[in-house]
């Protein structure tokens, strides 16, 4: 029996997954059987009455209602980015809180949501959203206005630099041009884990050291460590792709396409903010 692999977003590691029919439009991967890996990589086989199984009167998931469902959490990001874009361009003064407040809150939520078991819940998912809206508006103002002098324009380029890294890796999901195996698996989510570790140890030696180990600099080193931000968080995508590809065919209730969403978003989010904070290098002063 095959297992279905663990995606480097932490929320589609403990979305409900079973056995059953479906249909999937990711890509073309077999279908898994009964087995999956959850809670961080550990497996877990669930019986009919775990909490997570499918009521007999609800329907599978379809990538109809990934579509759907990701649409919807789009908009209300963009719509919260806009209104905080909006506010703190009137205000400078809102732009700290918005970023802090927005991020926290949505680090909070993602944890609510994956410890949680949540994810699949869509005033949680949309919640995320809003705040991460709030996050993205005012970070790209000040990286757009304070940080370089790209202005309203590499905010559009940063827009459509990761539409178009989304679309390209769906591409390439589809057609197979990069197999995601447990060792490719394996790889981005080492990966993730050592830029995030590093990200950690440039803040903390900047607390002693000017722009710390120089790693969100406007340098060689700072363009060199965005482009790898760049390239996982890529790379991610076709983890995601899998995973809400292997739920599709697994017959998943239809609820879980807010947990497909939540995930996509929190990969698009991280992606934006990388591409936007390279494109600063490029523009600055």
């Amino acid at each position: 029996m095959s297992k279905v692999r663990t995606s480097s977003n932490p929320v589609f590691r403990n979305l409900p997954q079973q056995q059953g029919g479906g249909y999937a439009n990711f890509g073309s991967a077999a279908a898994g059987a009964g087995q999956f890996t959850q809670q961080f990589g550990q497996g877990q086989q669930y019986a009919p009455q775990d909490q997570w199984a499918r009521p007999q009167t609800s329907r599978s998931m379809t990538i109809d209602d990934v579509v759907t469902k990701t649409g919807i959490t789009l908009a209300v990001l963009a719509t919260s980015a806009l209104v905080s874009y909006l506010l703190v361009n009137g205000n400078s003064g809102l732009a700290v809180p918005f970023m802090v407040g927005g991020g926290l809150i949505g680090f909070v939520l993602v944890l609510i949501g994956t410890f949680g078991r949540k994810m699949d819940n869509p005033a949680l998912v949309l919640s995320y959203a809003v705040a991460e809206g709030f996050f993205l508006g005012a970070v790209s103002l000040v990286f757009s206005e304070y940080v370089s002098v790209g202005g309203p324009g590499m905010i559009g380029q940063a827009v459509l630099g990761t539409f178009g890294v989304f679309g390209g890796m769906l591409i390439v999901y589809k057609t197979g041009a990069i197999r995601v195996t447990p060792r490719f698996t394996r790889m981005i989510i080492g990966g993730i884990i050592g830029v995030f570790v590093l990200m950690l140890g440039n803040l903390i030696a900047s607390f002693f050291t000017d722009g710390g180990f120089g790693l969100r600099e406007a340098g060689p080193i700072g363009i060199i460590f965005s482009l790898v931000c760049i390239g996982l968080a890529a790379f991610s995508f076709l983890l995601d792709f899998d995973a809400a590809d292997q739920m599709i065919r697994q017959g998943a209730p239809e609820k879980a396409a807010w947990g497909v969403a939540f995930g996509l978003t929190i990969t698009l989010v991280w992606l934006y903010v990388e591409i936007l904070r390279l494109l600063s290098y490029f523009n600055s002063d």
